[in-house]
């Protein structure tokens, strides 16, 4: 299922209650980038081909095939959820307040919705390459309700 960008960030940032686009895009980019680092260079590739270009690149552009541990992966995403990367007054230049437990959420919304977008086994040929306790990534990818989708 092919999607624009403004679609997949737009999907993001409803899954995880963002108040603002920009709040979608830098979970997008903390989860991605993270990912990316910690699969081999082809896991990446296959998971960013069905990506727009706009996404694809978090995937792509990581140092790829780095080998730590699920907690390390955690820590990461949360070291750039809530980064001060621009010294600006604007949105996406002030760091995030995320704590873990929602860093956690959000590293599962985001590939949950990479997995409606991966056709075939991408995602699960990306998934064989990491050790077993991060299958908790991978745990509303199955689930029948996800958490967005409750009334």
């Amino acid at each position: 299922m092919s999607t624009s960008y403004t679609d997949f960030i737009g999907e993001v940032q409803h899954r995880i209650e963002a108040g603002t686009q920009a709040e979608a895009v830098r979970t997008t980019r903390a989860v991605l980038e993270t990912l990316g680092e910690r699969v081999g260079e082809g896991g990446a590739t296959d998971i960013a081909s069905p990506l727009p270009m706009e996404i694809d690149r978090y995937l792509l552009a990581a140092d790829d095939g780095q080998a730590y541990d699920y907690d390390t992966f955690v820590d990461r995403v949360l070291e750039r959820l809530n980064y001060d990367d621009l010294d600006l007054e604007a949105s996406y230049g002030r760091p995030s307040t995320i704590d873990r437990p929602e860093a956690v959420y959000r590293i599962k919304a985001v590939v949950e919705l990479v997995s409606e977008r991966v056709p075939g086994g991408e995602l699960a040929h990306a998934e064989e390459q990491l050790p077993a306790e991060f299958a908790d990534i991978f745990e509303f990818v199955d689930a029948e309700t996800k958490p967005w989708e409750k009334a």
